[in-house]
């Protein structure tokens, strides 16, 4: 079984107010802010949302880690990054 996740204990705190202690309140709030605060959420029209939906899935990877790999691609393409050049002699593993 997994432990509820802290938008559903904050849902049930609220809902029963009177009788959560203020020790747990107070580690519940803290947990909340910890979240909010390390929280970097991007929100994008709903067209824009649904192309990153679909490519995350392409890719198998999380929504942020796709807005990464897509911001990283263009900063190299736009030369605000330097593009890792392959040598001959350096190892890869084997796709192109």
């Amino acid at each position: 079984m997994t432990s509820p996740d802290t938008a559903t204990l904050l849902e049930d705190a609220a809902n029963r107010i009177a009788d959560v202690s203020r020790p747990d309140l107070q580690i519940m709030l803290r947990r909340a802010a910890l979240l909010l605060r390390n929280s970097g959420s991007i929100a994008f029209e709903d067209d824009m949302e649904e192309a990153l939906r679909d490519l995350s899935g392409e890719f198998g990877k999380t929504r942020n880690d796709t807005i990464r790999y897509i911001v990283r691609e263009w900063m190299e393409k736009n030369t605000y990054l330097p593009v890792h050049m392959l040598d001959e002699n350096d190892d890869v593993d084997g796709t192109a």
